[in-house]
């Protein structure tokens, strides 16, 4: 379980999140919602500790999020950028392979579980045919796969994800929601489309100007009143659809 204990996060004189204060129930995908800058990455690296919230506290099973160690904490989260990069000319299969650095102690080589595991993701991705690519021969959204291969390699209870799917073409992400439909963890997503959050998710946070407007189940958020608000769009819903009017 993940608890936000009114957290505030602020960069200079101006604040990110405004005081915060929410439970994400586990072994559900929660949707993270709003427009640009306000403030869903900077709420996902709060609770992966990359980021101290200028107040308020961060718990993990009952437990500081600063509390833990890097290597236990690399045991309880896993974390898919934004962006997917890499800064050096590894092949797929070994960027996979850092999912279990983890649970390695030090000077230890990899075991045949871990090997097994990998694979294991590669293929739930789509990505095992690309395991001796580098990432300069991959597209953007092949590369976005492999890095999520290499958090479901990590095996961890809690994956933040930021904008998994906004690089994939449509096949590969309806592939992806499905597989965290079945990965049975504590998915905290954020997520632009409205109707994959809908079709997939199960609970939404929606964020406007910096504060939660809104935590609950995702039908029952995303509400033509709550898209006028946050988005400032007219939409209606059809069919278990959400649809722009223009």
């Amino acid at each position: 379980m993940i608890t936000l204990d009114h957290i505030t996060a602020s960069f200079g004189d101006r604040r990110i999140l405004d005081d915060i204060s929410a439970t994400i129930a586990e072994r559900r995908i929660t949707a993270v919602m709003g427009p640009n800058g306000c403030g869903k990455t900077t709420l996902l690296r709060c609770i992966g500790g990359l980021l101290e919230p200028t107040a308020g506290q961060v718990l993990i099973d009952g437990r500081r999020v600063k509390d833990y160690s890097a290597r236990a904490l690399a045991q309880k989260v896993a974390f898919v950028r934004q962006q997917a990069q890499t800064d050096f000319e590894f092949s797929a299969f070994e960027t996979v392979l850092m999912g279990r650095n983890p649970y390695q102690k030090r000077l230890q080589n990899e075991s045949q579980k871990d090997w097994d595991i990998v694979e294991q993701c590669m293929r739930q991705t789509g990505t095992w045919h690309l395991r001796l690519a580098k990432p300069h021969e991959m597209s953007g959204g092949e590369l976005q796969r492999v890095m999520i291969a290499r958090a479901l390699a990590q095996q961890t209870p809690v994956l933040l994800m930021d904008e998994p799917v906004s690089n994939l073409d449509i096949a590969h992400q309806l592939e992806i929601m499905r597989l965290l439909r079945k990965a049975d963890k504590n998915v905290v997503i954020v997520i632009h489309d409205l109707n994959l959050a809908l079709q997939f998710c199960d609970d939404l946070m929606l964020f406007h100007d910096g504060k939660l407007l809104y935590q609950g189940p995702v039908a029952s958020g995303l509400t033509p009143e709550n898209i006028r608000t946050v988005y400032g769009v007219e939409t209606h819903t059809a069919e278990g659809r959400i649809i722009f009017d223009y």
